[in-house]
This record gives structure tokens, C-alpha cells and sequence, in this order.
């Protein structure tokens, strides 16, 4: 008897288990696994300048404004304001309400209070790319705007080399109540705007976290977005999780009607609450093979097609048949951006504004065969650029040809010969008008594909006698060394943020030197147009000037544009609502997870 009853108890137990079991496995955490082909520098939106840092910064960061998520074209929309801001008609007042009941993650910084953001973040958040402290690499772009007394106020810093004083007031930026901030521009900027939308740059920093922190505040990201930081392991691994006190937001994406794939994804996911997963695992991969084995093998969920393995995963831009056999999906599209290469302006081979030195760069600029990058190297994963001003953003023209889109080597060899570099000692190689050695050095990182395009590069120059040597460092090192002006030439590429070209033209902005213009460009007619065309709301006459630009960059050739790219990423079946954005790069919330739509067969 007693023997039946226990053999009942377990039989009891055993089946009061198998529901606990699949509450469990309901309970499973989604987690997204990503991968980043370049390693991150920090976490800080006031330091931060590379594109993987800016990744990660903008989930923990939210800026007062965003992007509608599924609307093309983009659409800006609040974000932590309230509504979209209150904008003068002469366009140098911006008002800005931010919705109460949002609050930064919890941290120490904090000692145990629950930390509501008010407007008075945003002020301080904005001061900190003025503190020298910090030395912002966005600084420029906030400078160009001319926010009111800032400018000044740490001009008298750097004079004095005293602390940031960020409790003085200035007329350009002033919180006007617990929730209402103010900006005052001295000349309109009719899209200044713009900026506030970027969560990686202007996303809302807490004062106690970076007082708390000091110097290690890269190390220590504290935001209002929807994750935070909870593992780092340097150049290897980032794990962010769910933020637990995130407000309670839900997807509400707007697509055009006439979108089907984005009216498929808001069907989907409408309504639901944000983010959509618990965890985030962010690997550091910076061989492409590795990487897109990952991919291959389900180790992470999606990846941007390395361009080694284009041919094979898009052939002629259509996914390979064995990958659509998986459930595997394909996001193509044309992205807002332009690759180049910069010559340094101040550098005493390359750089110089005088005839022979602008004759130098425009026939190295010639001898570059693009189409033949784009075929070999990018494998047929880009365009040609004709100007420094990308598609999808104002100011671009598809109809506009100029020399920067022109490969003649005759032409180039001419304007060698026309200006004396010219073979002097007879070892078979050009020299400078001087008669001394005629030698290029392009800054390049030292995997297999930047020596591909290094190869190609050497053949172009080989082609009109000019010696080029490369000096290999990692991202991060050549980019600090490309801030101080000790690189001759150096190739990157750049991505919008915004739907306008005027970022593209600030590269060549002569106040932007050691920011955000490589070039060190400054040439007085052009920073004057630059400046006129800032001011103006879009229209013929901007759009006549953003072409004056431009042209002045192809007769002066600080910058050889290359090429626009075009973005494949591949997405796991159990990967939904996935879609790439043109110029917002914070979907990590906006993505769920469910595995139970992995192939029972295929090796995922």
C-alpha cells in the first residue's frame, strides 16, 4: 500500500513537471547575438567618434528625438520629448519639452534614489562637448550651429585652464523649467534640429554618473534607453541587458501603405512592448571569415555580408539559393554614405593649395580605377560617387558628373608631366618638382581585405610611376593618429545620421580641422559658401550652393571620393522585424527573437 502510494507521488510529480518545464522554456530569456567587425573605443557619447561604439552607445543613450523606425522616407518623431520641438520662424529658437516619468538606469551614482531625466540633463549632456576635458570629436558640429555664449564660454576655459564652469548660464542654452530646455542659435539653422536625434552623440548623460566616474566614464555608460551595460571584456565581448526601469514604450512604427515588407513587419510586432528582447551578446569579430561563419553556423543572428563572401551570398545581388533553403533573408539596400581617401592638407608632400600640389592629388585621384575597387575588392557591393555628398540625403544629385568619378591615367600622367614630377635620377619612379623622392604613404589596417585594397591601390599608382608605401595599424590607433595630422593619406568611410548633406560638406569645413574635417582642408571660398548654405532652408538657391561645393572639392581634391555602398545584411529565420534604416542605428529594440523558427535541419 505504502509502496503504491509512493510510486503515485512521483507519478504526480513527474507530471506536475512537464508544465513547469515549458513555463521555463517560455521563460527563456531572447537573446540577440551580434557581432562587430572593429573593436569599440568606449561608451561615452561626449568621446565617441567610430561607428562600433556609436552602435552600442545609442541602445543605452536616448537623444530627445528619433526616427520612425519603419517610415521611408525617414521620419523624425519624439523620442524622449514630448513632441517635436518648437522652432522659430526665423529658425534660431528651438524649444524642447521632455516627458516626465522617464528615468536612467539605476547605479550607484545615484546612492539608491531612482533618477528621473529633466531638461537640465540635456543642458549639461550638450555643455560636456564644449569641456576640454573631454576633447568631443562632435564638438564641430555643435560649433557650426553657433548655440549662443558656448563657443565663448570655453574659449575663456582654454585661456584660464580652468575647470568647465557648467552651472554658468549662458544665452544659447538654458533649461527653462524641470522639463523645458531652450537652444539659441546666433544664425538660423533651419535642420539644427537634426542633431538632437543622434542618441550616441546627444543622448542625455546623468551630471552625478560623470562626477562619479571621473575619468573612467567611457567605461560606465548610465542612460534612459531601453539597455544597459552589464559585461565588457575590451575588444572581445559587450553584453547589454533589458534597462528594468524602462517606461513602458510599444512598437508603433508607421510604414507607407504602399511598403509591403514594412506593413508585414508592423503587423507583427504593433503594439508590443519595447525592447523586444532580454539580452544582447555583442562579439568582437574582426576576421571576416570567422565572422561569417558564425553567421553560417547560428552563432549570431545576423551580419552584414563581409565583402569576401558577397559573391557567394548575393550573387549578382539576388541571395544564393542554399541560403533562402535555410529561411535565411536578405536586407539590400543603397546606403547614405561615401567611402574616400584624404590627402592631409598640411602635410609637405601631398597637402599645399598651390598649383602643383592641387595638380598632385587630382592625377592621383585620375589613376584610381574605381569601377575596377567596386568589381574586385567591394565585389560589386557599391556605386561610384561623383561627389562627397551621398543619395538620400539633400544636396545629392544623381545627375551630377565631375571629375571626382573620372578615371583617366593619360590625363593623369599629363598633369604629372605639366607640373615637374617627373623621373629626375632615372630609377624608373616620379620625383617632386624639387627633384626629391615622389613618395605616397596611405594609412591602411592590417587585414586580408584592406591589403586587397592596397594592392589595387599599388597598381594604380604603379601605372603612373609613383611610389606608395602603407603603414598598418589598427582602427583605433590610426584614428588618433589621423586627429593630430600625422597621416599622409588615409581611407574610412562615412555614414549619414541625417537626411542632409550638410555633414558631408562640414568634412571640408576649415573651423572642423582635428574634428571631423581628416583633411585639415580650409580653403576661405569654400568655408564662405559652407557657411551660406548652412544657414538657408532647403530650396534652389541651397541646393545651388551645396553644388558650388562640391565642385570646389573635385577642382581642389582634398578628399577622392570613392564610392556609395551598398548594404546586404542576412537575417536567421527566428530573427523578426529586422530592417535596415538609412540613417538611425538603434533596432536592437525594435527585433524579437523566436527560436522555435530555426530549421529542425541546416546546421542552425
Amino acid at each position: 500500500m505504502l509502496r503504491r502510494w509512493f510510486q503515485g507521488l512521483l507519478l504526480a510529480a513527474a507530471l506536475a513537471a512537464v508544465p513547469l518545464a515549458h513555463a521555463q522554456v517560455a521563460a527563456a530569456p531572447k537573446v540577440l547575438r551580434y557581432a562587430l567587425p572593429v573593436a569599440e573605443t568606449g561608451f561615452d557619447p561626449a568621446q565617441i567618434s567610430d561607428l562600433y561604439s556609436r552602435i552600442v552607445a545609442a541602445h543605452i543613450f536616448e537623444a530627445p528625438l528619433t526616427y520612425d523606425y519603419l517610415a521611408r522616407p525617414a521620419r523624425l518623431v519624439p523620442q524622449t520629448a514630448a513632441a517635436m520641438p518648437e522652432i522659430s520662424d526665423d529658425f534660431t529658437t528651438f524649444t524642447f519639452r521632455i516627458r516626465p516619468g522617464i528615468y536612467f538606469a539605476d547605479d550607484p551614482a545615484f546612492q539608491g534614489r531612482r533618477r528621473e531625466l529633466t531638461a537640465h540633463d540635456y543642458v549639461y549632456s550638450i555643455k560636456r562637448h564644449y569641456d576640454p576635458r573631454w576633447k568631443s570629436p562632435s564638438l564641430y558640429a555643435l560649433e557650426n550651429a553657433k548655440i549662443l555664449g558656448l563657443s565663448e564660454l570655453r574659449a575663456k576655459v582654454l585661456e584660464q585652464g580652468r575647470p568647465f564652469p557648467y552651472d554658468t548660464e549662458v544665452e544659447g542654452l538654458r533649461a527653462l523649467d524641470r522639463y523645458t530646455f531652450r537652444i539659441r542659435l546666433a544664425e538660423p539653422g533651419p535642420r539644427f534640429h537634426f542633431l538632437l536625434s543622434d542618441p550616441s552623440v546627444m543622448g542625455a548623460v546623468a551630471r552625478e554618473v560623470v562626477e562619479a566616474y571621473g575619468d573612467a566614464i567611457m567605461e560606465h555608460p548610465v542612460g534612459t534607453g531601453p539597455f544597459r551595460l552589464v559585461q565588457w571584456r575590451r575588444s572581445s565581448m559587450m553584453v547589454l541587458e533589458r534597462n528594468p526601469g524602462y517606461r513602458e514604450e510599444v512598437f508603433s512604427a508607421q510604414p507607407a501603405p504602399d511598403d509591403p515588407v514594412g506593413q508585414e513587419i508592423a503587423r507583427r510586432l504593433q503594439g508590443k512592448r519595447l525592447p523586444l528582447v532580454d539580452r544582447v551578446e555583442i562579439s568582437i569579430i574582426e576576421q571576416s571569415q570567422p565572422r561569417w561563419l558564425a553567421f553560417l553556423n547560428g552563432e549570431i543572428d545576423l551580419v552584414g555580408v563581409p565583402l569576401e563572401f558577397a559573391t557567394l551570398a548575393v550573387p549578382n545581388g539576388e541571395l544564393a539559393p542554399h541560403l533562402a533553403r535555410r529561411g535565411i533573408r536578405m536586407d539590400r539596400s543603397l546606403s547614405p554614405d561615401i567611402t574616400l581617401t584624404y590627402f592631409q592638407m598640411e602635410h609637405p608632400v601631398v597637402g599645399g593649395y598651390t598649383p602643383e600640389k592641387v595638380a598632385l592629388r587630382r592625377a592621383i585621384a585620375l589613376a584610381v580605377d574605381v569601377d575596377q575597387e567596386i568589381r574586385l575588392a567591394r565585389r560589386h557591393q557599391a556605386i561610384p560617387a561623383q561627389s562627397s555628398i551621398p543619395p538620400m540625403t539633400y544636396g545629392y544629385d544623381p545627375d551630377f558628373r565631375s571629375e571626382m568619378g573620372e578615371f583617366n591615367r593619360a590625363k593623369a600622367r599629363a598633369l604629372l608631366d605639366l607640373y615637374g614630377y617627373v623621373d629626375r635620377d632615372g630609377d624608373g619612379w616620379r620625383d617632386l618638382p624639387d627633384g626629391s623622392p615622389l613618395v605616397l604613404e596611405l594609412a591602411s589596417g592590417p587585414d586580408s581585405l584592406a591589403r586587397e585594397f592596397n594592392e589595387l591601390w599599388k597598381k594604380n599608382m604603379d601605372a603612373i610611376n609613383v611610389r606608395i608605401g602603407f603603414r598598418y595599424a589598427k582602427w583605433p590607433e590610426q584614428l588618433k593618429l589621423s586627429r593630430a595630422g600625422k597621416l599622409m593619406m588615409w581611407g574610412v568611410g562615412y555614414s549619414a545620421t541625417v537626411p542632409d548633406g550638410d555633414d558631408f560638406l562640414a568634412l571640408a569645413y576649415g573651423p572642423n580641422k582635428g574634428s571631423g574635417n581628416h583633411a585639415r582642408f580650409d580653403l576661405p571660398e569654400f568655408n564662405r559658401i559652407y557657411e551660406r548654405q548652412q544657414r538657408l532652408p532647403d530650396g534652389p538657391e541651397r541646393f545651388e550652393l551645396m553644388t558650388r561645393a562640391k565642385k570646389l572639392l573635385v577642382a581642389y581634391m582634398p578628399y577622392k571620393i570613392h564610392t556609395h555602398r551598398i548594404t546586404t545584411t542576412l537575417v536567421h529565420p527566428w530573427v523578426i522585424g529586422y530592417r535596415s534604416h538609412p540613417f538611425a542605428r538603434d533596432f536592437w529594440r525594435y527585433v524579437d527573437i523566436d527560436r522555435s523558427l530555426a530549421p529542425a535541419t541546416g546546421g542552425d
